[in-house]
């Protein structure tokens, strides 16, 4: 018998660390994807979540506090005649299933949607999204993690690496951060205050905006048209991640932009 992967070892100490009902759902939806595709390749990544591939993303489980959110990369491609998906509804390619406390599972409905999405992957010719100007990468709208993760993935070269440095360190400060992508870039907020952040890729940089910069202390040292907010430039191997943790602790409690 083939020894357990390191990201299915890690996949079952996070289902034993939560111990509680969290634990028994993604434990089940897990089954339930394996059972589906036995040919899906488990993955640990993005923060904390539990993801399966093949030929591509098919799903990704993360257990909050109070939930555990179960998205399909390409939720809004797939037929979901038992209306599974219940949050993301506005986003261009992905679809979410929240489950909360007692809440049962649709167990035959959730292995078609499987189907549907590993059937998907396999369709596409696999093209990696387009870059803009300046190496900017095109990714649809869309709220949550799994736009954001795509956008940091197809960040060129050294970029991608603080791409993911700026992620982590902004959900280890934001434990709740809410995530999205407008406009082919990652924003980064808090619930009822709005957006505090974005991340955009330019050529020999990738730029941090604080949309409410000006209040934070010291104000990060780039001005814009707009008088409240500040950026700074991140240039290869110049992320300064302790002044970024302070920036990004200050400006998540100041009410920022309202991107509805």
């Amino acid at each position: 018998m083939a020894k357990p992967s390191t990201a299915s070892r890690k996949i079952d100490e996070r289902i034993a660390e939560l111990g509680d009902w969290r634990g028994e759902r993604l434990s089940e939806v897990r089954r339930l994807i394996l059972e589906a595709d036995p040919e899906a390749v488990e993955e640990w990544k993005w923060q904390n979540s539990a993801v399966w591939s093949h030929d591509g993303v098919v799903a990704a489980a993360k257990a909050t506090k109070v939930k555990v959110r179960l998205t399909f990369a390409q939720g809004a491609s797939l037929p979901d005649p038992a209306k599974l998906f219940n949050a993301s509804l506005d986003a261009d390619t992905m679809r979410t299933i929240e489950i909360l406390e007692g809440d049962a599972i649709d167990g035959a409905a959730l292995q078609a949607l499987v189907r549907e999405a590993v059937a998907w992957n396999v369709s596409q010719d696999g093209s990696a999204p387009v870059l803009l100007s300046g190496g900017n990468p095109q990714i649809p709208k869309g709220d949550g993690d799994a736009p954001v993760q795509a956008y940091i993935a197809a960040m060129p070269g050294w970029k991608s690496d603080v791409g993911r440095r700026l992620d982590a360190l902004i959900e280890q400060n934001v434990p709740d951060v809410r995530k999205a992508v407008r406009w082919n870039s990652p924003f980064y907020g808090v619930e009822g205050m709005g957006f505090f952040l974005n991340l955009h890729v330019f050529t020999r940089h990738v730029r941090v905006t604080f949309f409410r910069g000006a209040e934070l202390e010291p104000a990060p040292p780039g001005r814009m048209k707009d008088p409240d907010a500040r950026h700074v430039d991140i240039h290869e191997g110049e992320l300064d991640e302790a002044q970024m943790a302070a920036w990004v602790r200050q400006a998540s409690v100041i009410p920022g932009w309202d991107l509805t």
